[in-house]
């Protein structure tokens, strides 16, 4: 994360816009507390440490199980850090957040997600799924928020 962080120290966060979903939703909020940037965060992780700690050791890529990784315990120390990283800036004002969580969400527990992105405004799904499959239905509302709205 420093290196994101070094590599967007002379973007214009006034205008800047981070978007993620789930692990990248948890970066994407991360980021725009550290940078002050509005963010769009799509059925986010929300305890990332917790819920990828039974993962540890040699695991395959999901789009290709032929290629594989080491998801090291360090990797979990370093999300932990984030997230206490989260939970401290959380006190202070928050920069402008939509999330899009879905109720049907098969991985990520929608309830968790609310909490999380209680700052900003929620779209919340009844039901959809973790990909967010109906995504293009939802667009347009991503669009508004983001002003870009024809």
């Amino acid at each position: 994360m420093d290196m994101v962080i070094n590599g967007l120290r002379d973007w214009p966060t006034d205008r800047m816009v981070v978007m993620g979903s789930s692990l990248g939703g948890f970066y994407a909020r991360w980021l725009s507390l550290r940078l002050g940037c509005a963010a769009v965060l799509l059925n986010p992780a929300v305890y990332p440490a917790r819920d990828l700690a039974s993962y540890i050791g040699e695991q395959t890529a999901w789009h290709d199980p032929a290629e594989r990784f080491l998801f090291e315990p360090s990797f979990v120390d370093e999300l932990q850090a984030l997230e206490e990283d989260i939970r401290q800036r959380s006190d202070r004002p928050a920069p402008r957040q939509m999330a899009v969580i879905a109720q049907g969400d098969e991985v990520l527990d929608w309830r968790e997600m609310q909490a999380f992105c209680s700052s900003g405004d929620i779209r919340l799904l009844p039901g959809s799924d973790h990909a967010i499959s109906d995504f293009p239905e939802h667009m347009d509302a991503v669009f508004g928020f983001l002003d870009l709205a024809e």
